[in-house]
């Protein structure tokens, strides 16, 4: 214990310049280096260890500097060293066990000396003695700072109160947290229990508020103030006084403690007597001032009596005091006899004097929180993992209720609403209309692609078609025909020597393909037809779809023509300004919702429950708390929002009424279904053309394929007829041709669309041209099946009525497209002996012929890009 003395107080009364500071704990020198090394070391890795050299040194420094006072030439410096190693002893306590255990850090033994009995000490090997001598240490030095400032300014009694209140929460933070357990070691001393920290935090608290009460006084207060303020500093003293005056305090303090405090509670209870009878004074109340000012009196008169060896300042300190009750109390008695005749109240009969606290004990949780500290923060038990999981889980239990309920409120909102109609009546109102999304889509599709108005162009596009595989097919049959007829004008011309097969038996084939083409091409017309007719009969109907914006088409919500109290303008606004709240109280669940996510992002109780040296259930509490607001506010946001829309049902209601919404909404359906089946239909008609496009298109390439046949078939047949000519002219001149003749004419001919030094892998009828004068055999037909690959024979031009396709053009006389059949083989390519082009392949939307030969046709005038994908269902058929 220290007693400094301090300059006099600005009091008259009060001189009172004598307060305590603690001396510190002292402790015998401890090795935490190599014992904390070692459990690293085995319990994690030897690599681990290595990284946590600085840790473990700074540690070690920090004990060191503990155990030397001195090291530190400032009492400040040496709060601030007491504090950085309580902080680091809180990371160690939550990741070494210190204890006798084998499996534990067991070669760590903190011991310790009583601050006031120093020939008595305790040792522990655990970490609670340690923490709690830190503390006490803490609250000395707080103590000791408090004393050094100059308490004759008013600024240096402020920093002493600041100092005293630190002392008081140093001390509370070891009752409340330490000393407990410290004292359930196997030794242990009084200055850590329970009773001498509460006991040390009332004199510091005591000492503090006599700071205040000296500024007080210097500032010139009322003596109410005043005798508030000393009343309080008497309660503390009495408060310390009486936890000295009972075990363990009583025989473990000096006799000089108890006085000290038992007069300076005394002194500052007769203060506040004094400053309150100047009070009552004032207000005439002289019975009750003399009343006060005798307790004030003898109350001084036996704490002088009982208590000897007091210093002699506080004792004239007292004396003025004394001095100064008794006159003031001779003033009253006097003006009580001769005046006021009032009856003195005995002073047992008297309420307590008032007080006021003006300071209570420092929080130290903030300045001794270790969940700060980088010290090992690479060690994390089983322990505290499995807690942070636990705790982890209760967090994402709340978000996921929260985030449910405000999912919940907006599509309550939403579907709510929607039964309502709201907000597209009154954006019809307004003249705002809106399609649903879907039907607003399908609207945008049909237009993009060109609407009821580009249906002519497409129709355009299948005439032209239909006209190209026409000329096409016409200049094919003129090829075969003009060959037909040279043939049978030679054989008029040389008679029975004109031995060459007659065309009509070798073109057999080609001709049923080409009739049946021509078959195709009658019934395709006539699907032309009714689609044609389709499009003209619906025009009416698919108008709708050429309408931009497509809502200009949607029928209006009117005001009603007469009105009775013109009231329509307050119910629209009414219920509009109701729909703005609601959505602010939507922005506002969408705030929250982003608030929660924040908040748990941020949520990392793994330092502060690695320091945490307590309840992990009471730190998981107090950390799940902060989640409490947010998730009222989440509460009151949805019932905000139900009384809204309860409002809101009410508001329409009424609007629906005046503005006779139900005729608006059925008008408006039905307008919605006419855009349905305008859509419909316009798909339908845009499938069939498409289907049309695309038939065209394959059955240009098949007669391409057949005109390509033909022209190889006209191109050896003149060869052959001008072999021929020759061979007839020799014998006719008298010439001998035995090696000729020995061949003759009769031999097989090759099939239709081959030609010499052709070969074709899938045709077993292969011939290659013959050589120099050998015999060129006439053509023999062979059995062809044309265009395997189709679904069915196309009918000829008398052929029965197909059954309709799956697509929607009415085909009371057939399909709207007969199928094409696909060859099961290509023609082998024109020999080029005869100045023919290589045979034409498929190589774009109708064909890609080469530049103009004999037999080709003209490029057509566009190309077909279809804007619908064809039907799966088609069974047309598609070039391969």
């Amino acid at each position: 214990m220290a007693a400094l003395p301090s300059s006099s107080s600005s009091s008259p009364s009060s001189t009172t310049n004598i307060m305590l500071a603690i001396f510190e704990k002292k402790t015998a020198s401890v090795d935490l280096y190599r014992p904390l090394r070692s459990y690293i070391a085995f319990n994690y890795s030897e690599r681990e260890a290595q990284n946590l050299e600085d840790d473990l040194q700074t540690l070690k420094d920090l004990r060191s500097d503990l155990e030397n006072p001195a090291k530190q030439p400032s009492p400040t410096a040496r709060r601030d060293v007491l504090q950085s190693y309580f902080r680091a002893l809180c990371v160690v306590e939550t990741r070494f066990p210190i204890s006798p255990d084998k499996d534990h850090v067991n070669a760590v033994t903190f011991t310790w000396h009583d601050a006031f009995k120093q020939k008595q000490k305790a040792s522990q090997q655990n970490i609670h003695l340690e923490k709690a001598a830190v503390l006490f240490n803490l609250g000395a030095v707080y103590s000791q700072i408090g004393l050094s400032y100059d308490r004759s300014t008013v600024e240096g009694r402020r920093q002493a109160v600041q100092a005293f209140i630190g002392a008081a929460g140093a001390f509370a933070y070891l009752r409340d947290n330490a000393a407990t357990k410290a004292s359930m070691g196997s030794s242990t001393t009084v200055d850590v229990s329970v009773e001498c920290a509460g006991m040390l935090e009332r004199l510091m608290l005591a000492q503090a508020q006599e700071c205040v009460f000296e500024n007080t006084i210097a500032k010139g207060s009322t003596p109410g103030v005043c005798a508030k303020i000393s009343r309080q500093v008497g309660l503390y003293y009495e408060e310390a006084l009486a936890a000295l005056n009972v075990a363990p305090l009583n025989q473990h303090f000096d006799r000089g403690w108890i006085s000290h405090v038992q007069l300076k509670a005394a002194l500052f209870y007769a203060e506040a007597c004094y400053r309150y009878g100047l009070e009552l004074h004032e207000k005439e109340e002289v019975a009750e001032e003399i009343a006060r000012l005798r307790s004030g009196v003898s109350t001084l008169t036996e704490a002088k009596k009982s208590t000897k060896g007091a210093p002699a300042q506080l004792l004239d300190a007292m004396n003025k005091l004394e001095a100064n009750i008794n006159r003031n109390l001779d003033r009253a008695v006097k003006e009580n006899d001769r005046v006021y005749l009032m009856r003195v109240p005995s002073p047992s009969s008297l309420p307590p004097l008032p007080s006021f606290p003006m300071v209570k004990p420092m929080p130290m949780n903030e300045v001794l929180d270790a969940s700060k500290e980088k010290m090992f923060a690479s060690l994390v038990p089983d322990s505290s993992a499995k807690a942070l999981s636990r705790y982890t889980e209760m967090v994402d239990d709340i978000i996921r209720t929260q985030a449910e309920k405000l999912q919940q409120g907006s599509e309550l909102t939403r579907v709510r609403l929607k039964d309502m109609d709201l907000p597209d009546s009154i954006l019809a109102l307004e003249g705002h209309f809106t399609l649903p999304a879907d039907l607003k889509d399908d609207v945008e599709a049909v237009q993009i692609s060109g609407g009821p108005a580009g249906l002519e162009a497409e129709l355009q596009q299948l005439r032209d078609l239909r006209r190209v595989n026409q000329e096409l097919l016409v200049q094919t049959e003129e090829l075969l025909q003009k060959e037909a007829r040279e043939d049978a004008q030679f054989r008029g011309q040389f008679g029975t020597r004109w031995t060459r097969p007659q065309s009509s038996t070798l073109t057999k084939n080609l001709q049923d393909r080409l009739n049946r083409f021509a078959g195709n091409l009658k019934q395709a017309a006539e699907s032309d037809a009714r689609i044609e007719r389709s499009v003209k009969d619906h025009s009416a109907l698919m108008s709708i779809l050429d309408c931009r914006p497509i809502e200009s088409a949607l029928p209006s919500l009117a005001r009603p023509i007469m009105s009775l109290d013109a009231n329509e303008d307050a119910i629209v606004g009414a219920l509009k300004l109701s729909l703005r709240q609601l959505e602010t109280l939507g922005a506002q669940r969408a705030g929250l919702e982003d608030m929660l996510k924040e908040m748990k992002r941020k949520d990392d109780i793994l330092p502060k429950l690695m320091a945490s040296t307590g309840s992990q259930e009471d730190l998981f509490r107090k950390e799940i708390s902060k989640y409490d607001p947010i998730c009222e506010d989440i509460a009151q946001n949805i019932e905000a929002q139900e009384q809204l829309l309860l409002q809101i049902q009410a508001q329409n209601d009424q609007f629906s009424s005046i503005f006779n919404l139900e005729d608006y909404k059925a008008s408006r359906e039905k307008c919605y279904k006419q855009i349905q089946a305008a859509i419909a239909k316009y798909r339908e008609i845009k499938e069939n053309i498409n289907e049309g496009l695309k038939f065209y298109v394959t059955l240009q390439d098949a007669i391409t394929n057949v005109k390509q046949q033909c022209s190889d078939f006209v191109m050896t047949r003149n060869i052959q007829c001008r072999e021929m000519i020759e061979d007839v002219q020799r014998n006719m001149a008298g010439l001998s041709f035995q090696d000729k003749n020995a061949g003759g004419y009769n031999s097989s001919y090759p099939g239709v669309g081959h030609q010499p030094q052709r070969s074709n892998s899938t045709d077993p009828q292969t011939v290659s041209h013959p050589p120099p004068h050998s015999q060129t055999p006439p053509y023999q037909p062979t059995e062809q099946t044309s265009m395997t690959g189709y679904g069915y024979h196309p009918p000829s031009y008398g052929s029965a009525p197909q059954p309709p396709p799956p697509y929607q053009v009415p085909a009371p006389h057939g399909a709207p497209y007969p199928p094409h059949q696909q060859q099961q083989q290509q023609p082998p390519p024109v020999s080029h002996e005869y100045g023919q082009p290589a045979y034409p392949g498929w190589r774009g939307p109708y064909y890609n012929a080469h530049a103009q030969q004999h037999g080709s046709l003209p490029r057509p005038p566009y190309t077909v890009q279809p804007p619908y994908p064809p039907s799966h269902q088609s069974g047309y058929y598609r070039p391969q």
